[in-house]
């Protein structure tokens, strides 16, 4: 690699090209983008910070050597189509070719597929996918949730900033969907699914029911209806916690489920 573009101390050599030359051609399976970046923690060049991440802490790596780009600190990117070394910016010195259609000075971000509706959230501190219309950042959560949620949802302090409970993958940075459950905690949209596919309908974190579950306790109703309790057992009493309302109460034991006293729930638990 030659000297950096930002030390040629001129832009008069910059040739005539287009700044749309080749894009949406160049990339990786993260981003098309006509740059790639040199790494400022191994001053390795990857073609992003996701490419780095995913070299540096594969199973080939020494435990002791992995490692996550800070990617505030990338200082330097290498443009696609000259190969020139420069300085973070949006449009190439050498031959004037644009590195991404959307470019974040703040996050190092390139991007050509700006269908994704790019913006960068000054509350999260990163870009975000989706429209910033269509968005707010909610100062107790700690992230930005879909305008929908805005008067409806529960909040619970820095509600992404941790990892999935299901995949563990850290959920405030990931380029995958996130949900985010009705007690307001959160988990990745695709293991929401797989859940509900494995018909698991509580929260992993706090038991709470993820959706309404009305219908399902009518059946319940129903079933215990039709299922008396021998007589050893008609009169005996279990204390319960209810996960959905957090009430305890003691009620008549059924070898099904108990239903709680408050809330008419049947998400409950002996204690």
């Amino acid at each position: 690699m030659g000297e950096l573009a930002a030390q040629h101390g001129s832009t008069q050599n910059i040739s005539p090209e287009i700044p749309d030359k080749g894009v949406m051609q160049y990339g990786c399976a993260h981003y098309k983008r006509r740059c790639k970046i040199r790494a400022p923690c191994c001053n390795q060049i990857f073609d992003c910070r996701h490419c780095h991440n995913e070299a540096m802490n594969s199973m080939d790596v020494d435990t002791a050597k992995r490692h996550e780009i800070p990617r505030h600190k990338i200082r330097h990117v290498i443009c696609s189509l000259c190969d020139t070394e420069q300085e973070v910016r949006q449009v190439c010195i050498n031959c004037g070719v644009r590195m991404g259609e959307y470019f974040c000075d703040l996050c190092k971000l390139f991007d050509d597929d700006i269908s994704k509706q790019q913006y960068h959230c000054n509350g999260c501190g990163i870009c975000r996918i989706g429209g910033r219309e269509n968005f707010f950042h909610c100062f107790k959560c700690g992230c930005c949730y879909s305008t929908i949620l805005k008067n409806g949802h529960s909040c619970v302090e820095k509600a992404m900033h941790h990892d999935c409970p299901i995949c563990f993958e850290y959920l405030f940075d990931s380029r995958n969907g996130v949900s985010v459950l009705p007690c307001g905690h959160t988990l990745h949209m695709h293991c929401f699914k797989e859940m509900q596919d494995h018909l698991q309908y509580v929260c992993p974190l706090c038991s709470k029911s993820v959706c309404d579950m009305s219908k399902v306790w009518e059946k319940l109703d129903a079933e215990i209806a039709a299922v008396p309790m021998p007589e050893l057992y008609q009169n005996k009493m279990v204390p319960i916690l209810c996960n959905d309302c957090g009430v305890m109460s003691e009620v008549q034991f059924h070898v099904l489920a108990q239903k709680c006293s408050n809330c008419k729930s049947y998400n409950t638990r002996k204690i």
